[in-house]
């Protein structure tokens, strides 16, 4: 079935200033009142176009969308975020869908076109929207985009194709190499075969669940909410609408906080009376966790922003910590630590289930730059840490580079340190969560679940050093 003809195909056609009159004709009509559920769709138009046209990150970009579409109630802001993440998992395979109805490529200068025909496709296909709310919204959109608006007929028509025949264009696609980069796809093959590769890419692809540390007694909070309590301590909840209506969550006995993320600061064992530094600290989760096991943390992180948040977390849950903002390449303290936890920043690779933005930032290869910096943090850190203090790495980075190359490099340049091998069974991990040195390393498909919305990890990989005392030096 081909596209209709759009309106002025009977018409020479417009140039710049003919354009430019439709432009100014629709800027002068009175404006149409908005239906329900429209202001929605655009934050999620408005927010996609930001991250696939310009680059920006989710949530920079959803900040910025919200803001320019005003005042939106929980639930519009709510079904703008379920639609900005539906299409960001799903983009390779709602692309394919549409452009299977389209007899010829969009043009480049179609405005938003592409981010509302891929928005109203997660609708249809995946959120289970009835046809005539998605692709009426849809239609509207474009003719209120400066640029989309000579497609509504097109869009109109494609959008209905969708609706009746998409899900069986889609039953027969490929999720994994729609949606995941080949690159990286290649990169994941290289470092854990093949089948473990399509095994974390699937799992990656999944929206995680709601994991939550809890201050004191996880049984009791798990019941009350609803969860169940996992090896490491943690209660696994699944997704739920807003964090902020759960129970505890205003008393400040709980934080959200990935099972794997947690597993970190617990591998330095108990804390409680020591000194410790917690690096990249913000937005504080593992602060969280130091300051509740009795440490006293001084936590440091170069973002003024991203403290903000942590002193916010920290009033909340009602811990205390020293919090520094510095650069911690070159932040000198004038001490050092009973104990240092350097969260290096990473690829990020680990997150995707809640970043899935990640798989769409087109950005120059600064791996090389990146696993610089992480090399000059880490060797920062050492110096912090005491003779016969423990000193732990941990990136949520499925790339090696940025994790068990970093500690074999670092080793071999700092004999005074030692690997501290993680025992099976120690804060929960179990034996395919270690490496053959000895060190973390969780992946998206592991904690498999009946259930897929309560199955996965972050992927997290973290070594243990312990600095020798200085007799033990050679």
């Amino acid at each position: 079935m081909p596209p209709p003809r759009r309106p002025d195909t009977k018409k020479p056609r417009p140039g710049r200033h003919a354009e430019g009159d439709a432009a100014d004709k629709r800027a002068s009509a009175p404006a149409r009142p908005r239906p329900s559920g429209y202001g929605a769709r655009q934050v999620a138009v408005h927010c996609l176009s930001a991250i696939f046209d310009r680059g920006h990150a989710l949530e920079e970009a959803f900040d910025w969308a919200s803001d320019k579409a005003g005042a939106l109630d929980p639930r519009d802001r709510g079904l703008a975020r379920l639609i900005v993440l539906t299409v960001l998992r799903h983009k390779g395979e709602l692309q394919a869908v549409v452009s299977s109805f389209l007899e010829k490529p969009l043009p480049a200068d179609s405005g938003r076109l592409w981010s509302i025909l891929l928005s109203a496709a997660a609708q249809l296909l995946l959120l289970d929207t009835p046809p005539h709310a998605a692709i009426s919204l849809a239609v509207d959109q474009c003719r209120d985009d400066r640029k989309a608006y000579r497609f509504d007929r097109l869009t109109n028509a494609v959008l209905r194709r969708v609706a009746t025949s998409g899900k069986e264009v889609m039953a027969g696609i490929d999720p994994v190499s729609a949606n995941v980069p080949a690159s990286l796809l290649a990169r994941w093959g290289e470092a854990y075969g093949e089948a473990l590769a399509r095994e974390i890419a699937t799992a990656s692809l999944r929206e995680a669940a709601l994991d939550l540390s809890v201050k004191a007694d996880p049984e009791d909070w798990a019941e009350r909410l609803g969860g169940t309590v996992l090896a490491n301590g943690s209660v696994r909840l699944p997704r739920v609408g807003h964090v902020e209506d759960l129970a505890g969550f205003n008393d400040g006995a709980w934080w959200v906080q990935d099972a794997a993320a947690s597993l970190p600061a617990r591998l330095l064992g108990s804390v409680a009376g020591l000194s410790v530094a917690d690096l990249c600290a913000a937005p504080g989760g593992k602060t969280a966790e130091l300051a509740a096991a009795g440490a006293n943390v001084t936590a440091v992180d170069h973002s003024a922003q991203r403290l903000v948040r942590l002193k916010e977390n920290l009033a909340r849950l009602a811990l205390t910590a020293d919090i520094v903002e510095a650069d911690v390449a070159a932040w000198e303290p004038g001490r050092q630590f009973d104990a240092v936890l350097l969260d290096a920043p990473c690829s990020a690779t680990g997150t995707i289930r809640r970043h899935p933005d990640i798989l769409h930032l087109k950005r120059k290869d600064d791996t090389s730059e990146r696993v610089a910096l992480q090399e000059r943090l880490l060797a920062q850190a050492a110096r912090l840490v005491k003779p016969g203090g423990t000193l732990v790495y941990c990136t949520c980075s499925l790339e090696p580079e940025e994790g068990p190359a970093q500690i074999t490099r670092f080793l071999a340049a700092h004999e005074d340190y030692a690997r501290v091998p993680v025992a099976a069974g120690e804060a929960g991990i179990v034996a395919d969560w270690l490496t053959s040195e000895g060190d973390l390393r969780t992946l998206p498909c592991h904690l498999p679940n009946l259930d897929p919305a309560l199955s996965g990890l972050d992927g997290f990989y973290a070594a243990r050093l312990v600095r020798k005392p200085a007799s033990d030096v050679a």
